[in-house]
């Protein structure tokens, strides 16, 4: 077990177990004896999953939590053991986590934000193709034994408006197939840096999501969880934007909205509603406000009782392609995390990765730290004192969050007395006994 100072995760050096739940690829397990990290794996027919793994944590005192997107970590589950170092997400989206919990506790959280791309990507054009053309109806029809062969209200997506909300790696990918497929591409994004590689790449940046939903035949999402701002995407379409589908485009369009992205971004019967009053004509969801933990929990469809919106079960990243690619992807993001403190694809602010250059010194640093004034400077006071190097450093702050990320080369690690110097030194620049959340100290291997 790891030891304790004054509340802070003294985390181990080496991570040595690691607890998976949601069934991510069995390759992650290899990966994981590959690393040397004992991998347990809590069953999908355990009749209370939640107990079971708050059980394993608490007796286990795992350093790492793998999972996919069904199961919730909240703040019990990161108590459960004082080892956790890190929840893994073998998945890009991250909302079943409570990210606030985490930052608190010290738990960093990273993902894998574009292993499962291809796999959505190749999703969302089949079904745009086959609403298109009315693919889904024609075989229910069929097996009914009724015969439909008819043109009406089947269209090609050739020379066709495609608005993509969205323009993140998988969103780009959307719209660079479907621009070669022959649609005409729009989107909606207001991140500054997404609207200039889509303005680079020729397509019409949207100032609104109204006008996204107005100048399209079809309109597909992929947005976060999250704005920019961190302000969640709960509720960002109302039955006003569904309303105004192709209304800018002639009579005769295919009128289809598409969901592979977040369930809680709009209000099941808005859309409904938008379909049943002819403003959206057909549409697909993938992802749903509420969906089971697993397979043999009892769940209601909201879109069961609408025939012209087709449903699938969350289904974008289950290929036979995609989940080893994220198993993989995970793996090294954990080796890289294990070995030197290294931290990529980090959800509380995607973007560089966190790290040093390790071969610089024997010993990384690592300290999960309030973003408080005099944090920093307890962590570079506390190696000065003890007469050390610091060879390298790298240091990430996440204000929305209130936590910070530092990591140092230092030429030898602190001993118990000067660990418990920095946590105090903190303490009493800040006045909070929680300035320092987890600290590691990792002996970098011989290369």
């Amino acid at each position: 077990m790891s030891e304790n100072i004054n509340g802070v995760r003294i985390l181990r050096p080496h991570f040595e177990k690691a607890l998976i739940v949601d069934q991510p690829h069995p390759d992650l397990d290899r990966y994981l004896a590959e690393l040397g990290i004992r991998a347990e794996r809590v069953s999908s027919d355990v009749s209370d999953r939640r107990a079971e793994v708050l059980s394993r944590l608490t007796e286990g005192g795992h350093d790492l939590l793998f999972k996919r997107s069904s199961f919730e970590v909240d703040e019990e589950v990161l108590e459960a053991s004082p080892n956790l170092a890190a929840v893994m997400l073998c998945c890009i989206g991250d909302d079943s986590v409570d990210k606030p919990a985490c930052a608190r506790q010290g738990v960093l959280v990273m993902n894998d934000p574009i292993s499962n791309g291809r796999s959505v990507v190749e999703m969302v054009l089949g079904e745009m193709i086959c609403l298109a053309r009315r693919v889904f109806e024609a075989d229910r029809a069929g097996n009914r034994h009724e015969w439909t062969k008819h043109s009406r209200g089947r269209y090609e997506l050739k020379g066709k408006h495609l608005s993509v909300i969205g323009l993140g790696n998988i969103g780009k990918q959307v719209a660079q197939v479907a621009e070669a497929f022959g649609l005409r591409i729009h989107f909606y994004d207001k991140r500054e840096v997404a609207r200039e590689v889509g303005e680079a790449l020729g397509w019409h940046s949207c100032n609104s999501i109204a006008e996204a939903f107005r100048v399209a035949d079809v309109v597909t999402v992929h947005v976060s969880a999250e704005d920019p701002r961190g302000n969640p995407n709960r509720g960002m379409f109302k039955y006003e934007h569904f309303a105004q589908m192709a209304a800018d485009r002639p009579d005769g369009t295919p009128r289809i909205f598409m969901n592979a992205a977040r369930g809680f971004l709009f209000d099941p019967e808005d859309l409904k509603h938008a379909v049943s009053e002819g403003h959206v004509d057909r549409a697909a969801v993938d992802v749903y406000p509420d969906e089971p933990e697993s397979q043999g929990d009892d769940w209601a469809n909201p879109y069961a009782d609408c025939e012209r919106i087709v449903t699938t079960p969350h289904i974008g990243a289950a290929t036979e392609e995609a989940q080893p690619r994220i198993a993989q992807y995970v793996a090294n993001t954990t080796r890289l995390f294990n070995s030197y403190g290294t931290v990529r694809s980090c959800v509380f602010s995607p973007g560089q990765p966190i790290g040093v250059e390790a071969d610089s010194a024997p010993t990384v640093l690592t300290v999960v730290h309030s973003d408080q004034r005099g944090t920093k400077k307890a962590v570079d006071d506390a190696i000065f004192e003890a007469g050390l190097d610091n060879l390298e450093s790298a240091h990430r702050d996440f204000p929305e969050y209130g936590f910070a990320y530092d990591v140092n080369a230092i030429d030898q690690p602190l001993n118990r007395a000067q660990l418990k110097t920095l946590v105090q030194r903190a303490t009493e620049l800040t006045g909070d006994e929680h300035a320092i959340r987890a600290v590691r100290q990792i002996p970098v291997p011989d290369n």
